[in-house]
């Protein structure tokens, strides 16, 4: 079955774990990665600063099919602080992101 990464960025702090955690589970040189977290821009809404933080896959994502295998999560997903990650069935999307709210993106490979 496909899959689908959601991210419910409200919480993501842009701390980056989910990019070493990444790397250190493929072996990927540095500067290559399964998932970015690109700087964010401050938002001011009247007297309030917001950061908004996305990680994006990029085409070295493979969902960590191997750790799937085994029963574990997506090395992101299993070591992200705010555990604002998590890979759903493609079937499971709509539900999920409307239970979540409009502060969650999802991708998909």
């Amino acid at each position: 079955m496909q899959k689908a990464l959601i991210i419910d960025y409200k919480y993501c702090t842009g701390c980056h774990v989910c990019e070493v955690a990444c790397r250190n589970e493929h072996g990927f040189a540095l500067g290559q990665c399964g998932i970015k977290v690109p700087d964010a821009r401050p938002e001011k809404t009247g007297d309030h600063w917001s950061w908004n933080y996305v990680p994006v896959p990029t085409d070295l994502c493979d969902f960590c099919d191997a750790r799937a295998a085994q029963g574990q999560d997506a090395a992101c997903v299993h070591h992200c602080l705010a555990k604002c990650m998590e890979i759903v069935e493609v079937e499971d999307v709509s539900a999920r992101l409307a239970a979540l709210g409009k502060t969650a993106v999802c991708f998909v490979p």
